[in-house]
Formats: structure tokens, C-alpha cells, sequence
């Protein structure tokens, strides 16, 4: 799960992460009257689920409550398009209205979980205000690593450490030390998969400040904090995806024109892969589960099929706990309620298989089986073509 900049911010802030000054609003008059209460120049930042905002248009300096009004006015309903957001772009709902400050230096840091050694780790570098992709491509030496365990977290000798790197000194230092410490103990603590301020900014009066924020949250853990999911913005996510959220289904958009329903994350790489390697493209990530039912199946082929993109479906399912003969049903069921007209390709295999072939056999609906997922992916390519 996601948030805005506005959201990470206020999270942040309570584990004592250091954030300037501001508010969000969703009208010119609402900007005009935070910048009245800031008393001097600010920041109008678009608030959307992408990065790259400042080079697309959605940040802008204002030097006082009629011009914040004036910039909030332009950036707010705009379609923001930056390379996070993709050619469609997201439409701007809110901004942020933040104090501007002295810049004396941009610094990046960031807490994300390191898969390969089984631990958070912190990076810094002094290269702040850029992708952090970019200073990993062309100056790797410049991001500074620290892992920590979740249990006892960053120790004090590794944020200083930190801070030596980067060249910090007196009470500028002292400041460091104690926002990574917070920021490395919020991202423990919220079940963050990522918690990221670029750019780290130190301020011509030597403070220490999070000028910009990023959070991400494990959707498995996120139960845990009701505060946190009240913050989920739903317009800023796919339609499918949230109707797909709704039966506990994994979902997610992709560019191409075939229709995947798979049951496992596995399975659901693997048979991307395959398609990719027969020529074609997947349209979609859906993973109905280990425990999907037939009202679960038809609900997943339902929002394959809104999917406009979609030119064929393969649906392929490896019977475990989930029997074949029930994806059947549910695939026979969805089909006639639907009235699908797009080609669909089916590669079944495990418990009740032959009971399910049957079932599809008798459907009386044009149903293209496949022996094993290579058949089925040169089957499927060709349909969509």
C-alpha cells in the first residue's frame, strides 16, 4: 500500500522525523490561506502516488498567498505525467502547501528491506534530489549501506557513522543522527516496505529536515495499523485493482493484450515468462489463491474482462488445494454470464483434472485445452493475434 507525500510525513513525524511545515488543500482559496499562516514564500507540491512531480510541472515556489493560490490553481485537476506515472498520468486532487526553506545541501536516505541478506537496510548518499536508480548506475561508491536487525534496530554508531560519510559536523551532526535513528525505528514499527526522504535536506541554519517522503506498507501487515489503511487513497489506484482487492484477489495492470488466471505467485511468473517467450504479452498479473471458490474464479474472469486490452485469456491452474473441477465450473459459470466473446485457452493440471476437463468438454462453449504451459502459450499468442 501506498500513501502520499502529506501521509508519510505525518507518520514520520510521530516516530520524531523532523518535516517542515505545511498542509494540504484541495481549492486555490485553501492554499491562499495556509501561505497566509506561513507568513512568507512557499511550496505548492501536486500530491499523487508517482515521483518526478517537480520535473512534470507539479511543484512549484510561491512568494506569497496570492501567487500560492495562483500556482495551487494550475496544478490542481492537472494530469500529471512523469515516468512513474506512465503515459495516462494521474489527475492532481490536493496539494501540499509547504514552507520554503534555506537549501544548504541535498542528501538522500532511504530504509528498504535487502532480500539477499535478510535484513532493512538504510542507504545514504550525497547525492540527494535524484533518482536513487541513477546515482546507483553512475556513482554506485557514493550509496552508503547500513543493515540493521528489526528486533534491535539501527544502533547510534552506525547513524554516526552515517554521518561522518557524509561530512556533517557540529549540531547539524547531532541532528542527523537522531532523524535516522527515527527513521529507521518508523519504518520498524509501521511495517513499511520502504521509507524513503529525497531530498534529506540541511537547511542554511544547519537543520535537519525530510523534504521530501516516501512510504510503501505490507499489505499482509497492514491489519495491524487501522490508522495507516484509512489513509489508502483509492483514486489513485488502477479501478481494477481495487475491485480485484475487494475478493482478496492479487491484481495488477499490465500493458500487454493476454488475460493471465493463474493460482500462485509462481505460477503466475512462470506463466508471464512462457508468454513473453511465445511472442506475446501478459495484460495482467491475477492470482486467484490456494483457496479460491467458484464465486472467487467467475469474480476474477469478470474483471479480466474489463480489461479492454485483453484479446485472449489463458487460464492456468495447477490443482493443489484448489480442484480443478471447481476452476471449471467457475470459468463455465463466468463465461455464460459474461458472454465472452474474446478467446480463451486452458492448460489444467492436479486434483480432479479429468472431472474438470469434463466439465469444460460439456460447456458447450468454445474452450481451446492445452498438454502443458508451452502448448498453451503458443495457443493463447496466436488466439490474440
Amino acid at each position: 500500500m501506498k500513501v502520499h507525500e502529506y501521509q508519510a510525513k505525518e507518520i514520520l513525524a510521530r516516530f520524531g522525523v523532523a518535516i517542515p511545515r505545511g498542509e494540504v488543500v484541495t481549492t486555490p482559496e485553501g492554499a491562499r490561506s495556509v501561505a497566509a499562516n506561513l507568513g512568507g514564500k512557499v511550496v505548492v507540491k501536486a500530491q499523487v502516488h508517482a515521483g518526478g512531480r517537480g520535473k512534470a510541472g507539479g511543484v512549484k515556489l510561491a512568494n506569497g498567498p496570492d501567487e500560492a493560490s495562483e500556482v495551487a490553481g494550475r496544478i490542481l485537476g492537472m494530469n500529471l505525467v512523469s515516468k512513474q506515472t506512465g503515459p495516462e498520468g494521474k489527475i492532481v486532487r490536493k496539494v501540499l502547501v509547504e514552507e520554503a526553506l534555506g537549501i544548504a545541501r541535498e542528501l538522500y536516505l532511504g530504509v528498504v528491506l535487502d532480500r539477499a541478506a535478510g535484513l532493512p537496510v538504510l542507504m545514504a548518499s550525497k547525492f540527494g534530489g535524484m533518482e536513487i536508480e541513477e546515482v546507483a548506475a553512475e556513482h554506485p561508491e557514493a550509496i552508503l549501506k547500513e543493515h540493521f536487525g528489526p528486533l534491535a534496530g539501527l544502533q547510534a554508531y552506525q547513524a554516526r557513522k552515517l554521518g561522518f560519510a557524509l561530512e556533517l559536523s557540529g549540531d547539524t551532526f547531532k541532528k542527523f543522527v537522531k532523524f535516522v535513528a527515527a527513521l529507521a525505528r518508523a519504518y520498524n514499527e509501521s511495517d513499511a516496505t520502504l521509507a524513503e526522504i529525497n531530498p534529506l535536506l540541511i537547511t542554511t541554519d544547519g537543520d535537519v529536515l525530510a523534504l521530501d517522503a516516501k512510504m510503501n506498507f505490507d499489505d499482509n501487515a497492514i491489519a495491524r495499523h487501522p490508522d495507516i489503511a484509512e489513509m489508502r487513497d483509492l483514486e489513485e489506484e488502477d479501478p481494477l485493482e481495487v475491485e480485484a482487492s475487494k475478493f482478496d484477489l492479487n491484481y495488477i495492470k499490465l500493458d500487454g493484450t493476454i488475460g493471465c488466471m493463474v493460482n500462485g505467485a509462481g505460477l503466475a511468473m512462470a506463466t508471464m515468462d512462457i508468454i513473453k517467450h511465445a511472442g506475446g504479452a501478459p495484460a495482467n498479473f491475477l492470482d486467484v489463491g490456494g483457496g479460491a471458490s467458484q464465486e472467487r474464479v467467475e469474480n476474477a474472469f469478470r474483471i479480466l474482462l474489463s480489461d479492454a486490452s485483453v484479446k485472449a485469456v489463458l487460464i492456468n491452474i495447477f490443482g493443489g488445494i484448489v480442484r480443478c473441477d471447481m476452476i471449471a465450473s467457475g470459468v463455465v459459470a463466468a463465461a455464460r454470464n459474461l458472454a465472452v466473446k474474446v478467446p480463451i485457452v486452458l492448460r489444467l493440471q492436479g486434483t480432479n483434472v479429468e472431472e474438470g476437463r469434463r466439465i469444460l468438454a460439456e460447456s458447450g462453449l468454445k474452450l481451446q485445452s492445452a498438454d502443458g504451459m508451452a502448448d498453451a502459450a503458443a495457443k493463447v499468442v496466436a488466439a490474440a493475434r
